[in-house]
């Protein structure tokens, strides 16, 4: 048994090391992919055990999870996306399916591909950082050697039950940004959408959204199927508006979880990109707010931006970038998506101020045609590729559907 235990029993951590991550979900598990064959020092922080909590549909691209070696996770897959609005359903044909997984099993999968051994990991909350000064040399002999006069001077990043320190760190802890310097803007001032999700028991073959006005008047609503459980919930792009009564009700309109208690999750969603860097730390997924607007899709990003991050932590590691050169060379990248998420946000907007008319109608019929759908989503999946994760490579579309060739 791990010496971390809860409450009182916990142990006290006091650590170097040379890469800590806080925060085990995906982007945080991304950035332990790319920097685990290094041999260096790394300690993956969260105050949940890997895979312990649950708080989206858990739905990506199928080609994502085959491009990580994930496929194994997979519970359903859709070819179509039905969709909803007071005047009309369409069937939106996808040129790639879309897949609902295992929360547990995929977060599980993925720390085990790293190869990390158990003290690798350790259960804390996260309170802070003491930043060191960014152009001092490294402190820790011990650090590896590679990459010891590129890393800096190490951070302090204090928890619960005690300070680690380590020159390269990573806030994947979501939208609270916790590692940052700037004051908190908590909702509903900030650019968070928000959402609520119930898991009941049940089955189904469509996966569909509805965009009606009885539900949310500016967001859309959703059922998932995920063999054993529909995921069901309520997404508002307006922060004061409350999302549980018609998540409960949709359940119950589909028949599922009628005359049960419902387990409840559900989050803020950010809808506008942060800085991916701030003082020398780096900011993945929801921290960076790397969650699409509109769609509310943030395990691709989370898992795109962390390989991103994680190889630039790679190559201050490895003695190739300094760790200012990979600050700015991550941020860029994080920035040179700007104007797609700005697009996104935009039509988010729209859509959003549109909700309660027919003129959503007429874009949801338009969006029935293979063609469009084709183009459309295609572009979409480009945002944040599959082939991104160098598992897998493009090749030419075949009969409007995108293919690609997994590397042996």
């Amino acid at each position: 048994m791990r010496a971390t235990k809860r409450g009182a029993s916990r142990t006290r951590l006091d650590r170097d090391c040379d890469v800590l991550i806080c925060g085990a979900s995906f982007g945080g598990l991304a950035v332990a992919r790319e920097v685990a064959s290094t041999g260096a020092r790394v300690l993956l922080l969260d105050r949940y055990e890997i895979g312990e909590r649950q708080t989206s549909a858990c739905g990506i691209p199928t080609l994502w999870l085959h491009a990580l070696g994930l496929g194994e996770t997979l519970l359903q897959s859709f070819d179509e996306l039905l969709v909803h609005t007071p005047w009309t359903t369409t069937r939106w044909p996808l040129p790639w399916s879309f897949a609902t997984f295992d929360y547990r099993a995929l977060c599980e999968l993925m720390w085990a591909h790293t190869g990390l051994g158990e003290e690798a990991f350790e259960t804390a909350k996260v309170d802070g950082v003491t930043r060191a000064e960014l152009h001092a040399g490294a402190a820790d002999a011990g650090a590896a050697d590679a990459g010891a006069a590129h890393a800096g001077a190490p951070h302090t990043v204090h928890t619960d039950r005690g300070d680690v320190r380590a020159p390269l760190v990573v806030d994947a802890l979501g939208w609270r940004r916790v590692l940052s310097a700037e004051a908190t803007v908590r909702p509903p001032r900030a650019p968070l959408s928000r959402g609520l999700e119930v898991h009941p028991p049940g089955g189904g073959d469509e996966l569909e959204l509805w965009i009606d006005a009885r539900y949310i008047r500016s967001g859309y609503s959703w059922s998932f199927p995920a063999r054993e459980e529909v995921r069901v919930g309520v997404g508002s792009f307006w922060p004061t508006d409350h999302v549980r009564e018609p998540t409960v009700r949709l359940a119950g309109e589909l028949g599922l979880g009628l005359g049960e208690p419902f387990d409840y999750q559900g989050n803020w969603i950010p809808h506008a990109l942060r800085p991916a860097t701030e003082d020398g730390v780096f900011f993945v997924g929801d921290s960076a707010g790397h969650c699409l607007p509109l769609t509310a899709e943030g395990i691709r990003t989370a898992i795109y931006f962390g390989l991103a991050c994680g190889r630039e932590l790679r190559a201050v590691l490895d003695g190739r970038h300094t760790r200012a050169q990979a600050l700015e060379r991550y941020r860029a990248f994080s920035d040179a998506h700007a104007w797609k998420y700005r697009s996104l946000l935009r039509s988010q907007r729209f859509i959003g101020q549109l909700t309660p008319t027919p003129a959503v109608t007429a874009i949801v019929r338009a969006m029935g045609s293979r063609r469009l759908a084709g183009w459309a989503f295609d572009h979409y999946l480009r945002i944040a590729p599959p082939w991104f994760a160098l598992a897998c490579q493009p090749v030419a579309r075949r009969g409007g559907r995108t293919q690609v060739a997994l590397a042996r």
